[in-house]
């Protein structure tokens, strides 16, 4: 048997062997056949003769890499890196794949390492998150990122900040633009905030809110008469020239003084006039261009600048970083004409990129699939009052009859209340107790906080309709105060507690309607504005990241 497997043995590598040597440099050669058992070489020998021998039949390919495999007497360069080559023995011949692919690996490294970026983002609460990004990630994709790690409701209203504490200025980031750009344009004191902003695409939902017709040239040419879908194809239509106008205060360089110039915001630029209200060319004055300069708020208060209004904004070159003197201090005479310049700014700037961002939530909520669960969002379409007294349900139309509903249900909770207290409810909280804490919980709700703080806040995260939070009242420890925002103002409503039959109630309106609790309370000026300007529709919130 020891012989059958020997003689096998040898005609498998005779056969290989001839295979192998029929060609070596355009010679034939004759193979040997050998019946010594100590002769017959093993696989592996086979195999590595084969591999040097295999080249000689193809034709000749230029190294690509000649450094690396230089032959023997030839001046080598140094070594790239000891943890790139392996230490070779005097009788070791250099490895040009193993070689090549190790500094393949260390460039990919290196490509990796050049593409992503750190970025550290902070929330209102103080506290940071870093993240790494990759270097095309836009502002909107970093949002989504955080909203994901955070847990948060995704309402499309999240935005990143750019903040900059020494200059005293802030803006948010438009969703189109690149984080890692906006970074490598900052200095080392600023930092990205994470913050809810619902006036980022309010503008084209309320265009009229925006642009009063004083200030729109265009709309005064044409007496008025221009609805509000026109204003905004003509803000993104690049061939058409609208135009902002009226006066501001600009803070005159190296100076604390401002000076009231009439001005004129085109796509080519902000200019001024120097001869009153002249729109002539030789009185126009340019004061900054649109390309390469961005629009921020100042935050620091008039008192600093000796600023002649509260409504102060600044033009800031992009390459400027810590340059004060480089800065455009401006300053409107209200809140209005103040959101008319910055969404001007933003609109002339980017044109039809903001309104296709503004698209990219509607385009995706169209491609959500069947079985994916929407997303609960509190506003005056979402919520309605409902009637599930009968058979099937009714949606109430009439605002007194929800009205009566409302204060129904609420006995209707109190009762139950009561009677589960008697019967030993599993709750160690009385109900009346529960309704004085039960709003803690809720994103709304900020505590004791001054009213200076809630107007930071409201202003902060965009003034628009319907946006409102609940704090504590400074005056009356027992009593609770809404700040909600209407027609671009701040205004504070005192809820006070009541008591009837020992049951502690809380009223907007001295009585007249009474809830349970604030949830109670705050849910039912979601769907009937009540005494309110407004119905509460958009919740100022601070994340924690």
């Amino acid at each position: 048997m020891v012989n059958d497997m020997n003689s096998s043995m040898e005609s498998v590598y005779s056969t290989q062997a001839d295979t192998v040597l029929l060609l070596n440099n355009g010679h034939m050669h004759a193979p040997h056949h050998h019946h010594d058992m100590s002769v017959c070489v093993s696989p592996c020998r086979c195999l590595q003769e084969e591999q040097q021998l295999r080249p000689a039949s193809l034709p000749a390919i230029p190294n690509p890499f000649p450094e690396l495999c230089s032959p023997a007497g030839s001046p080598q360069p140094p070594p790239l890196s000891p943890s790139l080559t392996p230490p070779l023995t005097p009788s070791a011949k250099p490895k040009c794949r193993h070689v090549i692919h190790t500094v393949s690996d260390q460039i990919t490294r290196l490509i990796t390492t050049i593409c992503f970026q750190i970025v550290k983002v902070w929330s209102e609460d103080g506290a940071g998150k870093v993240v790494e990004i990759p270097a095309d990630m836009t502002a909107r994709d970093v949002c989504q990122l955080l909203v994901y790690k955070s847990h948060c409701v995704d309402d499309n209203a999240w935005t990143l900040v750019e903040h900059h504490p020494v200059l005293g200025l802030e803006r948010c980031l438009e969703d189109h633009e690149l984080v890692v750009q906006v970074q490598a344009s900052m200095s080392s004191d600023s930092k990205f905030l994470f913050r809810k902003n619902y006036a980022k695409y309010e503008f084209f939902r309320n265009p009229l809110n925006f642009f009063p017709e004083q200030m729109v040239a265009w709309c005064q040419e044409s007496d008025g008469s221009i609805p509000p879908s026109q204003l905004l194809q003509n803000f993104l239509n690049s061939s058409s020239c609208p135009e902002i106008q009226g006066y501001l205060h600009m803070k005159e360089p190296g100076r604390k003084s401002w000076k009231k110039l009439y001005m004129f915001l085109r796509r080519s630029g902000l200019y001024y006039s120097t001869k009153g209200t002249s729109k002539e060319p030789r009185h126009l004055q340019l004061l900054s261009d649109l390309e390469d300069s961005n629009i921020f708020t100042i935050i620091t208060g008039r008192k600093l600048h000796n600023a002649p209004t509260d409504y102060q904004f600044c033009i800031k070159p992009s390459k400027v970083r810590s340059d004060c003197k480089a800065l455009k201090m401006l300053c409107a005479e209200d809140e209005q004409s103040r959101t008319c310049w910055m969404t001007a700014f933003r609109l002339l700037k980017y044109g039809i990129v903001l309104y296709q961002s503004y698209n990219v939530p509607q385009q995706r909520k169209a491609n959500v699939l069947p079985f994916s669960a929407p997303v609960r969002s509190v506003s005056e379409n979402s919520l309605v009052a409902m009637d599930f007294s009968g058979q099937t349900g009714r949606i109430i139309d009439n605002p007194v009859e929800a009205q009566s509903a409302a204060l129904e249900e609420g006995q209707t909770w109190r009762k139950r209340g009561q009677r589960m207290n008697v019967l030993g409810s599993p709750s160690p909280l009385h109900p009346s107790s529960l309704s004085t804490v039960i709003h803690r919980t809720q994103v709304w709700f900020h505590g004791r906080i001054m009213r200076e703080e809630a107007h930071k806040m409201i202003i902060q995260q965009g003034q628009v309709d319907g946006l409102f939070l609940l704090r504590d009242s400074q005056s009356n420890p027992k009593a609770f105060v809404l700040t909600l925002c209407h027609h671009q103002k701040i205004k504070h409503f005192q809820i006070l507690p009541c008591e009837e039959d020992g049951q502690v109630f809380f009223s907007l309106d001295d009585g007249a309607t009474k809830f349970t609790d604030l949830i109670h309370l705050v849910e039912f000026y979601q769907l009937n504005r009540g005494v309110l300007p407004c119905k509460l529709k958009h919740p100022c919130t601070a994340v924690a990241l």
